[in-house]
């Protein structure tokens, strides 16, 4: 009788293997281009024309790129605003993940970057190889003259809103001068050998919303684009 003790457990294995084929089957590794970090940025800093001037880069870029059918959005956040006595609702605030749908995500050369938005906050394939800009071509990095390894999110390593206290996102993507910009590491690489140091979207703050600044701080304005569908 004691083999037949075993068949919940193989039966359990089964499900899994099936599971996890399903779940492979849902994520090709290879497909058309539905990921992106800008070739340029706005040329005015961090000064983007705020989510919607963004949103229109990343379009404007893919069609050029031979992909505008698709629905381009940035990967940036934005903090609401608190309860005030001439909004006492707020402001709700806008996450970058939940406004580049659901994956999964390649990159120009077809390469899967992530499944979905799980496997895209841990575990993803964004390095320096991988994270390549519209036209295919990879984007300088730590080590490299220069350096741009600096990507604009302004999130943090979920993909959500800083809360409204401090300026993170450059007064909304709208400054390109006051202000600071959460940035991510697409090499994965930084001075120190650290978490912060390795994330794609939340390493550190920028010197300041001008291209001096970011360029000062280790990038050029770039940002990440999603095809949301």
């Amino acid at each position: 009788m004691r083999p037949l003790r075993r068949l919940p457990a193989l039966a359990l294995a089964a499900a899994a293997a099936a599971t996890l084929l399903a779940a492979c089957a849902t994520a090709p590794s290879t497909g058309p281009m539905t990921f992106f970090i800008t070739s340029a940025g706005s040329g005015k800093g961090a000064d983007l024309g705020g989510l919607a001037g963004a949103d229109a880069h990343c379009q404007r870029l893919a069609a050029a790129a031979g992909a505008g059918s698709r629905t381009w959005r940035a990967y940036l956040s934005v903090p609401g605003a608190f309860p005030s006595p001439g909004n006492p609702s707020g402001v709700a605030s806008v996450h970058a993940r939940d406004r580049i749908g659901g994956g999964p995500w390649h990159n120009a050369k077809g390469a899967l970057i992530a499944r979905n938005l799980a496997h895209l906050h841990n575990g993803n394939n964004i390095s320096k190889e991988t994270a390549l800009d519209e036209k295919g071509a990879i984007v300088k990095g730590r080590g490299d003259t220069p350096n741009e390894h600096d990507i604009l999110t302004g999130s943090r390593a979920d993909g959500t809103a800083f809360a409204p206290q401090t300026d993170t996102t450059c007064k909304a993507w709208t400054s390109s001068s006051d202000g600071s910009a959460i940035l991510g590491h697409h090499d994965r690489i930084g001075p120190l050998p650290e978490n912060w140091a390795k994330s794609w979207n939340f390493s550190h703050q920028s010197a300041g919303c001008s291209q001096e600044a970011l360029v000062r701080t280790g990038g050029s304005g770039r940002f990440y684009c999603f095809a949301a569908n």
